[in-house]
């Protein structure tokens, strides 16, 4: 075949233009097949170019675009339109201005089809598709060229898939999108629900307290005047019978005045001094007394006898070495399972004010209760009969405690004193004083010769019970101690308090050795287990904790609140914990498996609680002035 061959930058030209790299428009197509059947036929020749060298190779230099004014020749106006210039381009980059784009031509159909040839790899093809389509083109064929542009369907068919892919993913986005906002929509649907019933029960709750709050207020304002009135009619009563005392007592003055005249004036004045005297003592023992005589014979009788006492007694001392806890063989012993199934038995009703403590005797089935009405009572069990009462206190009674021997009980009161009486009469034996305030608890020593009592004062006190005064007082506490225990057969005390604190003390030197922190209200109440190897406190919010005595650490806290608890016991195994609730309910903690039980049967507030010897009976004294038994 003959052809005419060209330069080789031509053969590149025409191989570039017939394989249609990148997209040729249509009249750059025309223009370069005319020139082909103008200038002759053409072949595709392979060409090798080789690499120049870097060295021979002429660099041409690019002119600086960065047009900067050079020293000396700088101009404002220049400089003002430089930054115009910039802010200017800055607004069109914010913008984002999209510069208008050149209109897309439509390939022609000999490069749609080079193309085509050429992605798909068909290079034999396409050699043949040139040879044959350029061989047309030389012979002169024009109806070819009215093939025209290939249709633009494709295109549009190519931009129209790719836009909905975009709409597609779009699409999906906007429905997680909607999904989560739903999703949102509904948990604030679901609070709002929970705040606006919270809401409308908090409203509620207001609502009662302010009917229960008006409601007081109206009971105690119909109570006032009846306060007021009774008030009146004491003083006026306590007036009245101090001028009759008055009167009885100068009366009585002057008829033992006028009889002594009268046996004077019938013996005629012819007595001897001896006999006058003698006399004398039988008129004074045979004429009535009254009432402040007779106290002051009786006081001078009584300190006469303690000056007696006195003079005759030494302090007692501290015991050195002390007997084992008989209560660990106890422990040991008893391997029944504990007991929480009481229910209420007897109702015994003793007192006209709240019970406030009641106590076990040591030995026998006695019981005895203190309340607020001055009185102490003995119980016989299971009976309930009252063997005994005493009264001598001038205030309510707060605690009591038995002798080791059971033969003497001491007794706390508000009127700040602590008294001794001798069970078999009855009798106040000896009376302690030396508080400044109310006394809360009261406790023996194990050997039965030291009585520990704790104040409102925020002091202890530890009183002999043979030289009858007091050994030693323990500061430390910042607010009242309401109650102190005596470590069994030791001389280790154990203290609660008002500041949120338990404390233990040495007797002998009534130094505090440990102070226990944990508790975030005040404490009523704490105790030793039988073994004495854990403490138990409770406080005004209600709250049990038990405490590691060994360790000094505590064990568990337990909430039973709101109500405060007034008072904890432990029964004989010492496995289980009673505790004594201001909201009239007594809770059974069963301390090996954490269960706790609940006792209901009072009418209000629970003050006390305390088990039988062998831990079948419990008995509990509330507000209302009742003792329970539970069994």
């Amino acid at each position: 075949m003959a052809a005419q061959r060209g330069t080789p930058s031509s053969a590149v030209r025409v191989l570039e233009e017939a394989l249609g790299m990148g997209l040729t428009a249509a009249g750059d197509a025309r223009d370069t097949a005319d020139a082909v059947a103008a200038e002759g036929a053409y072949y595709l020749e392979q060409v090798t170019i080789t690499e120049a060298s870097e060295d021979d190779y002429e660099y041409e230099e690019i002119p600086d675009d960065n047009f900067s004014i050079p020293e000396g020749e700088e101009d404002l106006a220049k400089a003002i339109q430089m930054a115009q210039e910039q802010a200017t381009d800055t607004e069109i980059l914010e913008r984002k201005t999209v510069l208008p784009s050149k209109p897309a031509v439509p390939e022609v159909i000999e490069d749609f089809l080079c193309n085509f040839l050429i992605k798909m790899g068909m290079t034999r093809t396409l050699d043949c598709f040139q040879s044959e389509w350029y061989e047309l083109i030389q012979k002169g064929v024009t109806e070819l060229r009215t093939v025209g542009n290939v249709p633009d369907v494709y295109t549009q068919i190519m931009l129209l898939e790719n836009e909905n892919k975009n709409l597609k993913k779009d699409l999906k986005h906007y429905k997680q999108a909607a999904d989560k906002a739903r999703e949102d929509l509904l948990k604030i649907q679901k609070e709002r629900d929970f705040h606006r019933m919270h809401h409308k029960r908090i409203v509620q709750e207001k609502n009662k307290l302010i009917n229960d709050l008006k409601g007081l207020k109206l009971h105690y304002a119909s109570y006032e005047p009846t306060i007021r009135v009774l008030h009146e009619k004491h003083h006026t009563l306590l007036k009245e019978k101090m001028l009759t005392s008055l009167e009885r007592d100068k009366v009585v003055g002057q008829i033992s005045g006028l009889q002594e005249i009268l046996k004077n004036v019938e013996i005629g004045h012819s007595y001897h001094a001896p006999e006058m005297k003698v006399g004398r003592s039988r008129e004074k023992e045979n004429t009535p007394e009254g009432p402040t005589q007779k106290g002051l014979r009786e006081a001078r009788e009584q300190n006469k006898c303690k000056t007696k006492m006195k003079g005759n007694t030494k302090d007692s001392e501290f015991p050195i070495d002390m007997q084992p806890n008989a209560n660990l063989n106890v422990c040991k012993e008893n391997l029944s399972p504990a007991k929480f199934d009481y229910k209420l038995k007897n109702i015994f009703r003793l007192h006209e004010l709240p019970v406030s403590c009641v106590s076990m005797h040591p030995h026998k089935d006695i019981l005895v209760s203190c309340g607020e009405d001055r009185l102490w009572k003995v119980l016989g069990l299971p009976k309930g009969n009252v063997l005994l009462t005493g009264f001598g206190h001038t205030d309510w009674l707060s605690d009591c405690c038995f002798h080791p021997s059971g033969n003497t009980l001491a007794t706390s009161s508000g009127d700040t004193t602590v008294k001794l009486w001798d069970l078999c009469k009855g009798d106040c034996i000896l009376t302690f004083e030396g508080h400044s305030h109310a006394v809360w608890s009261c406790t023996w020593h194990s050997c039965g010769n030291f009585v520990a009592s704790s104040s409102l004062d925020k002091t202890s006190k530890i009183w002999d019970v043979n030289s009858e005064r007091c050994r030693c007082t323990l500061y430390g506490h910042t607010d009242s101690v309401n109650s102190i225990e005596f470590f069994p057969f030791s001389n280790t005390l154990l203290t609660s308090s008002a500041d949120k604190t338990l404390s233990i003390w040495d007797a002998r030197t009534g130094i505090c050795e440990q102070s226990l922190y944990g508790h975030m209200h005040s404490i009523n109440d704490a105790i030793f287990d039988p073994r004495g190897h854990m403490i138990a406190s409770c406080d005004a919010r209600g709250v049990t904790k038990l405490w590691d005595f060994r360790k000094l650490l505590p064990i568990v806290s337990i909430d039973i609140g709101p109500s405060p608890g007034n008072e904890v016991n432990f029964d004989s195994s010492g496995r289980v914990l009673a505790q004594a609730s201001g909201n009239g309910v007594i809770h059974l903690l069963d301390l090996k498996s954490g269960e706790i039980h609940k006792l209901m049967g009072h009418e209000s507030e629970v003050h006390t609680v305390v088990f039988s010897h062998d831990g079948e009976i419990l008995f509990s004294g509330g507000s209302d002035g009742t003792v329970r038994t539970w069994s």
